[in-house]
């Protein structure tokens, strides 16, 4: 971690924790820990999200592939393992549709490890990792001269994490990305039975548990906090009138909790807000990327309607 990426983590840190309701943002979770306690998550049983979007992805291939079009180099957002990707990269290596792939993950250690493993399966395709934080400012690395346009790939519905204010921002900033003629392919969770995804949020091997708690193991590492971990419990609430649901840290005792030479104070019950998971519906995040340049093309669901795919293009100024 870089001096500036440690301020930033303390500030982050100190500010969230000093807020009512306290909070801490999700994008600390992954470190190189959190990065591979999260890839444990996505092959769980309970967490049904990775396995229904990589069957959309598989069934609807060829679909997709066409509707990305030739030589687009393909940016994901928070890469982490890349393994569903993989069924996507499969079908666009197999018809030589793909002019780079740039896997973007704030996690370095664990990017270009991935990197490493994917570069000999697919010869010729330049991979060509970035460590970053995609919500954050950040250059694009060169891309070869034949690349007909950007195409953001933001799968995992990643996009639930932001509140409705911080998706449209979001968003504006993809089409920013991927430019005139570029596009955005996305994942979106899709609201359901309230103990489906409870379970998947609180899953009984405590993955998610353990994935939750590392964000306080975190802060003791590398911002000199004294969390005790065994006084802390992973806290999971769905929210129905907001369609979301909430992962919270929740203090099993009265305590206090010092981070960067900072105090503060928690009572039996008291809790930290570290993630949000909104769900969407068949219209509503066509909406607001609507209200951020974006127009849907197309969509891909799953049976049960549990998860969507789509695609939106960023209007081009010809």
């Amino acid at each position: 971690m870089t001096d500036t990426t440690a301020t930033t983590f303390a500030d982050d840190v100190l500010s969230g924790l000093a807020r009512r309701p306290r909070t801490l943002p999700a994008k600390y979770f992954y470190d190189e820990a959190g990065s591979r306690l999260f890839d444990q998550i996505t092959r769980l049983d309970a967490y049904y999200p990775t396995r229904t979007e990589r069957a959309i992805l598989t069934h609807h291939a060829d679909e997709i592939v066409d509707a990305i079009g030739q030589d687009a180099a393909l940016v994901e957002y928070g890469s982490g393992s890349s393994d569903k990707t993989r069924v996507l990269l499969d079908a666009l290596h197999a018809r030589r549709t793909l002019a780079a792939y740039v896997p973007i993950d704030i996690s370095e250690a664990f990017l270009h490890e991935t990197a490493g493993r994917l570069r000999p399966l697919y010869p010729g395709l330049p991979i060509l990792p970035l460590a970053a934080d995609y919500t954050q400012p950040y250059t694009l690395p060169g891309l070869p001269d034949d690349t007909s346009r950007v195409v953001v790939f933001f799968p995992g519905s990643t996009i639930g994490n932001f509140e409705r204010d911080e998706a449209e921002r979001f968003l504006e900033h993809v089409a920013q990305v991927a430019g005139p003629g570029g596009a955005l392919l996305i994942g979106a969770d899709q609201w359901k039975d309230a103990d489906v995804l409870r379970r998947a949020y609180d899953d009984p091997d405590g993955v998610t548990a353990a994935f939750n708690l590392n964000l306080l193991r975190r802060i003791n590492r590398q911002l000199g906090g004294d969390a005790d971990l065994d006084a802390w419990a992973h806290h999971v609430v769905v929210n129905d009138a907001e369609r979301r649901v909430e992962m919270h840290l929740r203090s099993g005792r009265d305590q206090t909790l010092h981070v960067c030479g900072q105090a503060f104070a928690f009572r039996e019950g008291g809790t930290i807000h570290t993630e949000n998971s909104h769900k969407y519906d068949a219209d509503s995040l066509a909406a607001l990327a609507s209200g951020a340049g974006l127009s849907r093309r197309a969509r891909w669901t799953d049976d049960r309607g549990w998860f969507a795919v789509e695609l939106y293009e960023v209007a081009s100024t010809e």
